[in-house]
Parts: C-alpha cells; sequence; structure tokens
C-alpha cells in the first residue's frame, strides 16, 4: 500500500454509508468503486416515513439493510461491514408522538421498543451479519428536557450493553464540536467502554487528542475541512477515519455528501502532504482494530 506518481493506491474506506433501495443503491455503491473506493461501512438508516413499531419490525428492517451489503459485495464486488441499531432521532420522534398520544406509558413504549431493537441488532451481530451498532446516539436538534434525559440514558445504557458484548458503536450525536467529546468521553468510561471503539460520525476535521479525548474521529471532510484536518494529525494518537454520510435518499440527492468524495478527498491529502502511514491506518488498520476483518 502506498503513494505511487502523487496518488494513493491503497484500500479507501468509507466509514459511514447507507443505501436505499428506492434511492440509487447498487449505482451509488458502483459510483464509489469507480472512484477507488473499496470498503464501505454500511450504516442501517430507517425509513422516517414508516418507523418500526416492534421488534419484528426492526428485525425485517435490520435484515434488509444486511441483504444490501450482500448484493453490494456481489454485484460490485466491495468489502461492506454492516452496523445496525436504533437511531436515535426514530426514539426522539416516536417518544414525543407517544408520549404525546398515551402519556408516561406511550414514553416507556418508546423506550421498551429502542432496548428491543438493541437486542434485535446485537442477535444479527452475534450470526456474524453485522460488526456493531450503529448509528446509535441522542438527537441533534433542540429537544424537550425529557427526551434529551431519556436519549442520554439510553445511550448510557447501550454502551454499557456494547461493553459487555464486545462490539463496537458509532455515535450520531448533535453538531457541536467539542461538547459531545467532553459528555461522552466520561459516559463510555462509567459504562465500561473503551473510547478507541467509540466512533463519533460526522465528526469536525479537527482531530486532536485535546479535542477528540480518545474518541475515535470519523470526519465529514468538507473541501473547507483538508486544512484543518492536516494541521491536526501530528496531534491525533489516536487515528481518524472518513466518511460522506450518503444518504441515498431519492428525495435529497447526493446528500449528505456524494458517494465518490471519500476517493477524493483522500487524493486531495496526498496533494495536501499527508503521507502514506496516515491514510493506511485511516482505512485500514484502524478500521480493522475498531470492526475486525471482514
Amino acid at each position: 500500500m502506498s503513494i505511487v506518481a502523487g496518488k494513493w493506491v491503497g484500500p479507501i474506506l468509507d466509514d459511514h454509508f447507507h443505501l436505499n433501495r428506492n434511492g440509487r443503491f447498487i449505482a451509488a455503491a458502483q459510483d464509489f468503486a469507480n472512484a477507488g473506493g473499496t470498503n464501505l461501512i454500511l450504516v442501517h438508516c430507517p425509513d422516517f416515513a414508516n418507523l418500526p413499531t416492534t421488534a419484528t419490525d426492526y428485525s425485517h428492517a435490520y435484515a434488509d439493510t444486511v441483504a444490501m451489503a450482500e448484493q453490494v459485495r456481489s454485484e460490485v464486488g466491495l468489502d461492506v461491514r454492516v452496523m445496525l441499531g436504533p437511531h436515535p432521532a426514530a426514539f426522539a420522534h416516536q417518544c414525543l408522538d407517544w408520549e404525546e398520544e398515551d402519556g408516561e406509558s406511550g414514553a416507556e413504549r418508546a423506550m421498551e421498543l429502542y432496548h428491543e431493537s438493541i437486542t434485535e441488532a446485537l442477535r444479527f451481530i452475534d450470526e456474524g451479519q453485522a460488526v456493531g451498532l450503529g448509528e446509535v446516539g441522542r438527537p441533534h436538534w433542540q429537544v424537550s428536557e425529557s427526551i434529551w434525559e431519556r436519549s442520554n440514558a439510553l445511550l448510557g445504557e447501550t454502551l454499557a450493553i456494547a461493553a459487555r458484548a464486545g462490539v463496537p458503536c458509532q455515535l450520531h450525536v448533535e453538531g457541536d464540536e467539542s461538547a459531545p467529546y467532553a459528555d461522552i468521553a466520561p459516559m463510555a468510561d462509567r459504562a465500561g467502554f473503551s473510547r478507541k471503539r467509540l466512533v463519533r460520525h460526522f465528526a469536525p476535521p479537527d482531530v486532536s487528542d485535546e479535542l477528540t479525548r480518545g474518541i475515535v474521529p470519523s470526519v465529514i471532510l468538507q473541501k473547507g475541512g483538508i486544512d484543518t484536518l492536516v494541521e491536526t494529525i501530528e496531534r491525533c494518537s489516536g487515528g481518524f477515519m472518513l466518511e460522506t454520510d450518503h444518504m441515498d435518499d431519492p428525495r435529497r440527492p447526493g446528500a449528505v455528501l456524494g458517494p465518490k468524495t471519500v476517493p477524493k478527498r483522500t487524493q486531495a491529502l496526498v496533494a495536501a502532504g499527508v503521507d502514506e502511514e496516515v491514510l493506511y491506518r485511516t482505512h485500514v488498520d484502524l478500521p480493522n482494530s475498531i470492526y475486525g476483518i471482514d
């Protein structure tokens, strides 16, 4: 794995990628491959227009994500590892709706469904069909104090469950640069969960240890963030990964970043002077240490 003629010629991994059967699906994965991508972490994304309301619903939804991964492996030839879990926005919306309908019992029902969805995800992981819990976390928009407190309580419980199960987690949190790291690092410690296996999805480009506190940043690298990333790499002892958070949403083509972005940004990092040791760690060593080798 090396840089040849000013280009990285090794593996390229997108650490947070969604696929949708009603979106571009295989074509989106093919775009990633055509741009030089080789490995995907495919993260389950619920249908927010038709959220699961039972454990069976979650099982069927997870199974479809697993099936999409297998189809991409066979038709595109990519290495695909799967993360399964209840999106925190799903819990927040259902908690609000059901609490308005049924009061405290509605909120308890939403929390019970969350626990069931974690149990279902762990079953798929135990069967070797997925590698970790994700994306889990807390709402990224303003919510009531009760939903915020419940979301944080569920996140703490999830980290404790993941620690006992020995599985990694991908976090979906608010966009503030520093607060999620500062809040969640000690939460992970209390849960007995290693910060080295806790990935902050949609992380800002500052990957310095003083900001990340040992949590692994999965950087959403806009063009304007390249300089910040390059400037902070030397202060990053734990490494970082790159992602697009590609949504494959037919209502918003290209959201959040297009499927070709991580391969393009990887070559931009080479042009900015990032060496092959850093790139190999980003695309191979670090993801393998967190998710295992597929």
